[in-house]
């Protein structure tokens, strides 16, 4: 990787109206890892209709249970991961005061603990690029990068997530907000 570049790591990627068609249309997607091995995310706008506690066998939290369960991706969809947030996450791996977890234990383990600031967002499966590969898609402009904020992994609309950053964005990216998912309809 040149000098020139930096890892995206605890950066949003959002789709820059050329992936349409794909699993990735219209996707915001954290970067929680970024090394020269690849690159690891979750998406955090792409629903996957049900609850955690209908998808996984372990007997959760009620919390936990009741929480909305979303597609971090096309890549191993059984696969588990959570971002867990609080006033204070003693060893954040992502960001200041945000942790990626995959360990069931884990997650039952932030289910049990009490606390009233605590927010956890679910995820099956997730987005994988090998080395370079994103820098890659990166270069063809596929993507463009907005810093991430706990607001917007937690508490922005998944539904309006990219929209909403896009206007964040300024006037040059308002267009794209506004274009329908199917152009046929424009």
């Amino acid at each position: 990787m040149a000098a020139s570049e930096k890892f995206l790591k605890g950066q949003l990627l959002l789709d820059s109206g050329q992936l349409r068609g794909s699993f990735f249309q219209r996707s915001v997607i954290l970067i929680c890892q970024h090394d020269p091995e690849g690159a690891f995310g979750l998406v955090l706008n792409r629903a996957a209709g049900t609850n955690a506690g209908d998808m996984i066998v372990a007997d959760l939290p009620d919390p936990l249970k009741a929480s909305p369960l979303f597609l971090g991706g096309p890549v191993q969809p059984s696969a588990l991961s959570f971002l867990l947030t609080d006033t204070f996450v003693s060893g954040a791996n992502v960001m200041p005061n945000l942790s990626l977890g995959h360990s069931l234990d884990a997650l039952m383990e932030a289910g049990e603990s009490f606390s009233p600031t605590q927010q956890v967002k679910l995820f099956a499966g997730y987005a994988g690029w090998s080395p370079g590969q994103l820098e890659d898609e990166l270069k063809r402009d596929a993507w463009l990068t907005h810093p991430a904020s706990l607001d917007l992994v937690f508490d922005t609309s998944p539904e309006q997530l990219w929209q909403n950053i896009l206007r964040q964005k300024g006037w040059q990216y308002r267009l794209l907000a506004q274009m329908p998912e199917d152009l046929s309809l424009n």
